[in-house]
């Protein structure tokens, strides 16, 4: 019924055809549709009297289509048919079996994985023991997929909802486009058919929702009514609310590793249903070794980005070649892949997690005096494109808080080096940020100054029945009132005074105690 109604034909007309046919074939309900005049009460499609009655022409508008062979088309004009078509046409002097259609959805989709046994790099998580291979279970628990991008989080969430032994209907979301309305419908669709079959209800993008609508799922996941697989490539402590935590599973996914990645090129090369062949109009695909270990390498764990520009590249290796004959062979090289990748992919969010992790890998290699290691994580870093002053503000603050009394100038070589990336800006300020770096890295540790402040901070914040005032002979006395309160009496002035031990400048409560551990000879510690 729902491909009848996609096709444009009324509900009235299209169970008119299915009880006719038996409600078995929509392909032979829409013939039984065609063949007749259509009435007066439904509204004919504009290109239904110039449509023939032909499998074939029905066969396009399913995404399965039937097997058997069909009749020769008719010789009325058919609506612009795209050149592949044409060239196929022209070259058939025997009978064969029709060319393959362009497909529009690219070779990453083509290639998605549909079983547990086919997804590739998350042995951890697919082990014969593991929950999600366990034949047993006829229920899902509600799972938070989460990994990088490319990664193969959909495809693990579609392959298990499918692997499940109660075959639940699986119910697809995204959270970038979908509103509380949409899930309130999945959900009430969801309840409707509890008695008979479960639903898999799956969100892609998951923080992308807003607080009120990750609320909206609470009841649905809470009573059982949904299952909810949902896929994440930013951290979930971060993005999701800690009730939707606490109903879910989050299971982490890993990079892909290169062998990984590799498999998969292989996989889309040889695969002459869904791989590389659509793409060169059913030609077959070659890749050099030196092509398929570039991408391998340079995707970053990405399968996504591997299969999109290797993709490309076929497209651009076809078009190059002079002439294509029938069963002849394009041949993707090494200058292909490079064209169509241009650059290394680097897995990077300057608002995500992976920026946090790596500017404290950055501060912590400078900490353990590791220059060679701080200069790798700032190139990291600007390769993936950071903005130069925010390393630059976080090096200043390095040669406070590890720096320190241990080597005051320190401070003046990372305001110096904020100043100049503020001048040049990148890619000139590189350097400049490498030299700072690499003297942080390299220079004295103390981080008294910090500890003290800490010290300090701590005091002020667990005083009992609230913080003194200043003492008196520490106070100005700026009136003649204030001088006769007493403000600054018995104050020594240590230029006056050459020994003025005596004078006190804590609070009473405060006397003796010790903030900055810091030897009198000044000496690193």
């Amino acid at each position: 019924m729902e491909q009848l109604l996609s096709m444009g034909f009324s509900r009235d007309l299209a169970s008119k055809a299915l009880a006719a046919t038996g409600g078995h074939s929509p392909d032979a309900a829409a013939d039984w549709i065609l063949s007749h005049p259509p009435s007066s009460s439904s509204p004919p499609s504009p290109s239904t009297s110039a449509i023939p009655n032909s499998q074939s022409t029905l066969s396009r508008f399913f995404s399965s289509p039937s097997p058997s062979p069909s009749p020769s088309p008719s010789p009325s004009p058919s609506p612009s048919p795209s050149p592949s078509t044409k060239r196929s046409n022209q070259s058939q002097t025997t009978p064969s079996p029709s060319p393959k259609q362009p497909h529009l959805a690219p070779l990453s989709d083509r290639m998605r994985p549909s079983t547990l046994d086919s997804i590739l790099g998350q042995d951890h998580l697919l082990s014969p023991t593991s929950l999600l291979r366990s034949p047993s279970h006829k229920f899902l628990p509600s799972i938070i997929l989460w990994g990088p991008p490319g990664s193969g989080k959909t495809s693990l969430a579609r392959a298990l909802a499918a692997s499940l032994p109660s075959r639940p209907r699986l119910l697809p979301l995204s959270a970038v486009s979908s509103t509380v309305r949409d899930l309130r419908d999945a959900i009430d669709s969801a309840r409707h058919t509890r008695s008979t079959r479960a639903t898999v209800l799956f969100i892609d993008e998951i923080h992308r929702f807003s607080r009120v609508q990750q609320d909206a799922l609470l009841p649905a996941v809470e009573d059982g009514s949904v299952a909810l697989l949902a896929a994440t490539t930013e951290n979930p402590s971060f993005h999701l609310s800690t009730p939707l935590l606490s109903r879910c599973r989050v299971l982490t996914l890993k990079p892909l590793l290169p062998e990984h990645v590799k498999s998969l090129l292989l996989r889309s090369i040889s695969d002459r249903d869904r791989g590389l062949c659509l793409t060169t109009g059913g030609a077959d695909v070659s890749v050099t070794d030196e092509g398929v270990d570039f991408l391998s390498i340079n995707c970053d764990g990405d399968a996504r980005v591997a299969l999109n520009a290797l993709e490309v590249a076929a497209s651009l290796a076809a078009k190059s070649a002079i002439e294509l004959s029938d069963g002849g062979t394009v041949s993707v090289t090494l200058d292909h892949i490079k064209e169509a990748m241009q650059c290394k992919h680097l897995a990077y969010d300057r608002a995500g997690e992976e920026h946090y992790n790596l500017i404290s890998a950055l501060h912590k290699s400078m900490r353990g005096s590791d220059a060679d290691a701080s200069i790798y994580w700032l190139a990291r870093m600007l390769e993936a494109g950071e903005q130069p002053l925010y390393i630059a503000r976080r090096l200043v603050r390095f040669a406070s808080e590890d720096v320190g009394l241990a080597d005051p100038t320190a401070l003046n070589q990372a305001v110096a080096c904020y100043q100049a990336c503020h001048f040049l800006g990148m890619p000139e300020c590189d350097v400049c940020l490498a030299q700072c770096t690499a003297y942080l890295a390299l220079a004295p540790k103390s981080v008294a100054v910090y500890r003290a402040l800490k010290e300090a901070k701590r005091a002020v914040k667990e005083s009992v029945g609230g913080n003194e005032g200043v003492p008196l002979h520490l106070r100005n006395a700026p009136t003649k009132l204030m001088d006769q309160l007493g403000y600054g009496k018995g104050y020594l002035y240590p230029p006056d005074h050459a020994d003025s031990s005596a004078q006190t400048y804590l609070p009473p409560s405060l006397l003796g105690r010790k903030f900055l551990d810091w030897p009198q000879d000044g000496k690193t510690q």
